[in-house]
């Protein structure tokens, strides 16, 4: 008998990914507080397989405060803040005894990320997954996408759902619309990857405008203009004025690391490696002017990054389609529309201070393995602390770093 099956729009990439499991250099099944959902946690208490059952008896335990369905029970970290399930080779105890119909939905579905539009699942990944990073950054094709069948008996958790059946007065009535829009500007290589960026700046922030005077109905209006203006090339002249202010970058960008240092513990052993190779690339030392670390940080990118990422700019530009399709940008983060592009831009601008750095620190010996260690362990660390995000857009809102101006700034080298 043949399964019911259903539409899934996905990037390309997802049709080869694959969990590599014990041979993976950052393993999922530790650093992470996991929860386990109802219904597994009720499969877990029939457990009879020998080895299996006190464990988890031992290290499965109910969650008595604010549990929901998905979060009914948590797993006990080890010493090592490893999951007790983990085999010494590496693998899941739990899917090698019983199945992966016993996996949590948590561990099942990781790194996949599920939305829902309109009725149809979207299913893409975070690149907090090393083989996810690889598979979906190092493409010089770019991303593309494709609608496949799953089963539909498949298990998701649904991150995101969306309608867009609203009247035209509505943002989400135009999600389509903004995200073609978003992606083919993104993918544009006809301009740099900083200028791909300011453009959709002042794009947002039109859009937002509409919003507040309620002429969301002329959004399709502002994309036909944005398109024409791109295609006759009308911000090249312009944008090629735009000033370079690397010391307002580094005191902005200064801020938000400090900020990350000292707000909560830095696990990632991986993230801490890759921000000591960033700190001696720009050569900082505690005490130093910002006029001094300014002149290391702009050495390292002028004979460094720049030459390594003009022959490498596919691998932020996926970093970027990849959120906005993931993120279910300009609606994902429950900002305005202005405010989700400034949260794209800061992804995008401590990841690349980051590579700045660490170009500076490796030099010819920098390659992709370092781009996918940093961006994948920037994930691990940060995209998947929400509350640090929101902390971090709150600072830079207070300290009146949000106008498009600031943006500008933060974006451009």
């Amino acid at each position: 008998m043949n399964k019911k099956k259903r539409l899934v729009l996905v990037p390309q990439y997802m049709r080869k990914f694959v969990c590599i499991g014990s041979e993976c250099e950052d393993t999922c099944c530790k650093g992470w507080q996991v929860n386990v959902d109802k219904a597994t946690y009720k499969k877990y208490k029939k457990v009879t397989y020998p080895t299996l059952k006190p464990l988890l008896e031992e290290n499965i335990k109910r969650i008595r405060s604010n549990s929901s369905e998905e979060s009914y029970a948590k797993i006990l970290l080890d010493k090592e803040k490893g999951c007790p399930m983990l085999t010494q080779e590496g693998l899941c105890g739990i899917q090698l005894a019983l199945g992966e119909q016993y996996l949590s939905n948590v561990c099942l579905t990781y790194p996949r990320i599920t939305n829902q539009v309109n009725g149809i699942l979207e299913k893409s990944a975070t690149t907090s997954c090393p083989e996810i990073t690889r598979l979906a950054l190092l493409n010089p094709q770019g991303i593309e996408f494709d609608e496949i069948e799953e089963d539909v008996e498949t298990r998701n958790i649904i991150s995101k759902n969306i309608n867009t059946n609203m009247d035209n007065q509505h943002l989400v009535h135009y999600f389509w619309d903004l995200r073609i829009f978003t992606i083919q500007v993104i993918q544009n290589r006809n301009f740099s990857l900083n200028d791909r960026l300011i453009m959709l700046g002042m794009f947002y922030k039109k859009v937002q405008e509409y919003v507040e005077a309620k002429n969301t109905n002329q959004i399709p209006e502002l994309i036909d203009s944005y398109n024409k203006l791109i295609a006759e090339g009308a911000f090249t002249e312009s944008f090629a004025k735009l000033p370079a202010r690397v010391d307002v970058q580094l005191h902005i960008l200064k801020q938000l690391i400090d900020f990350r240092l000292t707000s909560s513990a830095v696990n990632s052993i991986r993230y801490k490696e890759c921000f000591e190779d960033f700190l001696q690339g720009i050569h900082y030392q505690p005490g130093d002017t910002l006029e001094v670390v300014t002149e290391h940080y702009q050495k390292a990118y002028k004979e460094h990054y720049e030459p390594f990422m003009h022959k490498h700019e596919y691998v932020m530009e996926n970093y970027l389609v990849n959120y906005v399709f993931k993120n279910a940008f300009p609606l994902g983060k429950d900002k305005n529309a202005f405010e989700e592009f400034v949260m794209l831009v800061l992804h995008y601008g401590l990841i690349k201070m980051h590579l700045i750095g660490m170009t500076g620190y490796y030099k010819q010996e920098f390659s992709l393995d370092h781009v996918v260690k940093l961006i994948q362990s920037f994930a691990r660390t940060v995209e998947h602390n929400p509350v640090y995000l929101n902390q971090i857009f709150d600072l830079l809102k207070e300290n009146g770093y949000t106008s498009m101006a600031y943006m500008a700034v933060f974006i451009k080298n």
